[in-house]
């Protein structure tokens, strides 16, 4: 068969030279402005004839002992600006290739385009598959550009017999790489900046599960699949359009150019469909290895129909167990049990099972809406789901993929894959509220309402999908969905507080002074009840554990027990436990003439820097300043005068490592008090080494807070010597610093100082000014 004759392949272009192919290139972009599957086609067309066109040109029209084939994502048409040249060259054993490869692939390089090539026989290339799930994968997808179509025939059907032959063992290993990408690259619906390509729910997971799908082990979804498919590969084509490389990492610099091009408001709405298409196919993929690994580890069979496997478990009315999933009785009718779909999904992750899909697809196309309000089983099943711990996540994944989740709570819609503002989430905040729900259902054995405690951790960030401050929006919409839901007034009450107040205990425990008697009087005066107070704590617990590793420490979570033990007291009529400032170890620096620090363990995780020193203005700066310099983060600071001597103590955690010596802080510390170590230098130096684009800061007096001192407030980006810089602003107008409050997220810190005049009390009105301007202005 000629060359050109080929059934199905592109049809040569062989006078074109490497310029006349860039030139074409462009012109289909420029012609197909916006992408899409038509730009990406055309691309493919123009190229592929190109290519044909060289093995015209190196091999002659009538040899029909070789076939170039495209691969991998070109062998699928996917060609996108950036792009590899996935080629294979197979050829007859006669047939002396070497020179005709080479006319093929120097006209390639020439038009500078990235190549992936290799040339082989059927049997080579069959032998390369079975060693190299890459190059297995590949072949999947191929496609005959030009030559002789008996070579890939022969070649696809015996790797696809391979495949299938030894799927056992090479979907285990297939697994392991799908298990370290993922672990390696993230999550592409929850990360900031995903990769298209590599992170899990991306374009490698959708080659993965055609593979699995060509080993005839299990059903892969297909409609969703397709339309996220084109979400990610259209989003891919305009990155690698606007950057003009071969990029497959979203990176916020250019993420509202592609909003733009794709025609998104904002690079929000960008990232959120983004988002959402990734979590369709990693769900999708979650299914899939559920089912394949189901099927035993040792060996993978094809899954056996319901007529080869009658054997079904009740589990709960209207759903029984079958072959390892939930599916729905033979007798169930969605359309006249209203609660079905509730009952089953509850009773799936209570028992640690996933619903089947076609159980799920059922449900979602024939369930009857449930009555308004709900009645008491619904609402029980809707808990039941919420406290099944981890298991939750993959059941109400899939009832939301179905669109099931916002039949019943219409609000998730304004979260449902929304990005979070801050960079110490893990997750969107639809499946932060899910991960908050399954941190509280460790807790729930803690209180006499465990209900309301789940049903705050799966509504507490609802605002954040509605304009204005999260906590009062979400708060907002409590006595809707809690009215729906069929609770009476006293427990939506005590819901919508739950809503608005969730972030209470966290940032007073962080941001105020706990020796000051205002800061829990503050937090019993708003909260009221210590029965809402302990409901409150567990949800603070559960709704930090779930917001990311680094956000509930040890540190932080003793800082808000203490705050709710003393409030407790307050709401409970009993006296106030006092709060131990300093050891005796610390009091005992007062009586020394020097300068003298000591630096021990504290029993929050972190260390405990404390400092005696003649009393001076300005210490707490220099202190801050060199903590900062041997790579110590201030948590807490407190200083105390007796007599002529000062007393500092302050929480440090390290940036990593363990603290230096010690001795080797007093030894700094003297050379910086006596003029020895210039530390703004040193700080501005290390701080000239970063790169500094961020927001101005914003300070701010605080009224109310405080019963014997002034409140001041910064918050700003976070930088090497902040402390210090506000600290040393704030000595310079010849007020002192009673205490320091520092409360880090991510790369924003909110810094709070309690300010005493020279008489020991509030500032005067217009002092109280002046510092707030000299802080910053120093911050400026």
């Amino acid at each position: 068969m000629a060359l050109d004759e080929t059934a199905g392949a592109a049809t040569p272009h062989a006078h074109w030279t490497p310029a006349d192919l860039v030139a074409a290139r462009a012109h289909v972009l420029d012609t197909n402005p916006r992408p899409g599957r038509t730009a990406r086609a055309a691309l493919a067309e123009v190229t592929d004839s190109w290519l044909a066109g060289l093995v015209v040109t190196a091999a002659g029209t009538n040899d029909a002992d070789i076939a170039l084939v495209a691969v991998g994502g070109h062998g699928r048409g996917e060609l996108l600006p950036g792009s590899d040249l996935d080629l294979l060259l197979l050829h007859a054993p006669n047939v002396d290739i070497a020179p005709i490869a080479d006319r093929i692939w120097y006209p390639i390089w020439d038009a500078g385009l990235r190549l992936d090539h290799s040339v082989r026989t059927v049997p080579e290339a069959r032998r390369t598959a079975a060693k190299d799930l890459k190059v297995l994968m590949g072949l999947l997808d191929a496609r005959l550009l030009t030559g002789d179509d008996r070579l890939l025939d022969q070649l696809r059907a015996g790797v696809l017999a391979d495949w299938r032959a030894l799927a056992p063992q090479r979907l285990e290993e297939l697994y392991a790489s799908v298990s370290e990408r993922r672990s390696r690259a993230g999550e592409l619906a929850h990360l900031v900046e995903p990769d298209l390509k590599e992170s899990y729910g991306g374009l490698r997971d959708l080659a993965v599960l055609r593979a699995i799908a060509a080993a005839w082990v299990t059903d892969v979804p297909h409609e969703t699949v397709r339309v996220a498919a084109g979400t990610v590969l259209d989003t891919r084509e305009a990155l690698q359009r606007i950057t003009g490389k071969a990029t497959d990492k979203l990176v916020r610099e250019v993420q509202p150019e592609v909003a733009t091009m794709l025609d998104f408001n904002d690079a929000e709405a960008l990232r959120r469909n983004v988002g959402l298409a990734g979590r369709a196919i990693a769900h999708a993929s979650d299914v899939v290895w559920h089912r394949v690994r189901r099927q035993g580890r040792t060996g993978v069979r094809r899954l056996r129909s319901l007529r080869d496997n009658p054997g079904r478990t009740p589990l709960v009315d209207g759903a029984v167990v079958q072959d390892g999933e939930v599916v729905l009785a033979r007798d169930a009718k969605p359309g006249s049990d209203p609660v079905l779909a509730l009952r089953a999904a509850a009773a799936a992750a209570q028992s640690g099972l996933l619903l089947s899909p076609h159980t799920i697809s059922r449900l979602a196309t024939e369930s009857a809406p449930l009555p308004v309000p709900w009645p008491r089983p619904a609402r029980d099943a809707l808990i039941s789901l919420l406290g099944a711990g981890k298991a939750t996540v993959p059941v109400w994944e899939a009832l939301d993929q179905a669109g099931l989740i916002v039949t019943w709570i219409p609000e998730w819609e304004l979260v449902r894959g929304l990005p979070q503002d801050s960079p110490v989430h893990v997750w969107t905040v639809d499946r932060h509220l899910v991960q908050t729900a399954v941190e509280a259902s460790s807790l729930t054995r803690e209180s006499d309402r465990p209900d309301l405690l789940l049903l705050g951790a799966l509504l507490h960030d609802l605002g954040k999908g509605l304009p204005g401050d999260h906590s009062h929006a979400g708060a907002a919409v409590v006595p809707t969905i809690g009215a729906r839901l069929g609770l009476d007034s006293a427990d939506i009450a005590v819901l919508e507080q739950l809503v608005a107040q969730h972030l209470l205990l966290s940032e007073t425990a962080t941001r105020r002074d706990p020796g000051d008697p205002a800061t829990a009087r503050a937090v019993a005066d708003q909260v009221g009840s210590a029965r809402t107070l302990h409901l409150l704590h567990l949800l603070t617990h559960a709704d930090a554990r779930a917001t990311g590793p680094s956000v509930w420490t040890e540190w932080r979570a003793e800082l808000v027990a203490d705050l709710v033990r003393r409030a407790q007291a307050l709401l409970s009529g009993e006296e106030v436990p006092p709060l131990p400032t300093l050891s005796d170890d610390e009091r005992a620096l007062a009586n020394v003439t020097t300068v003298s620090v000591r630096l021990a363990p504290s029993g929050a995780g972190g260390w405990r820097v404390a400092v005696g020193a003649p009393d001076s203005i300005g210490l707490l700066a220099t202190l801050a300043g060199i903590l900062s310099l041997h790579r110590l983060t201030v948590r807490s600071a407190h200083t105390l005068t007796v007599g002529s001597v000062a007393v500092a103590v302050c929480d440090v955690e390290p940036m990593f490592g363990d603290p230096p010596d010690g001795s080797r802080l007093e030894q700094d510390l003297r050379a910086a008090l006596s003029g020895q170590i210039d530390v703004e230098a040193r700080l501005a130096a290390r701080e000239g080494t970063l790169v500094q684009d961020a927001p101005a800061a914003r300070v701010e007096l605080l009224t109310g807070v405080s019963d014997d001192a002034t409140v001041l407030e910064v918050r700003a980006q976070d930088a090497p010597g902040l402390l210090h810089r506000v600290a040393g602003a704030v000595s310079s107008t010849g007020v002192d610093v009673r205490a320091a409050r520092v409360d880090t997220m991510g790369s924003s810190v909110v810094d709070v100082f309690y300010l005493l005049g020279p008489d020991g009390g509030a500032l005067p009105a217009d002092v109280a000014v002046n510092v707030r301007e000299v802080v910053a202005e120093a911050l400026a």
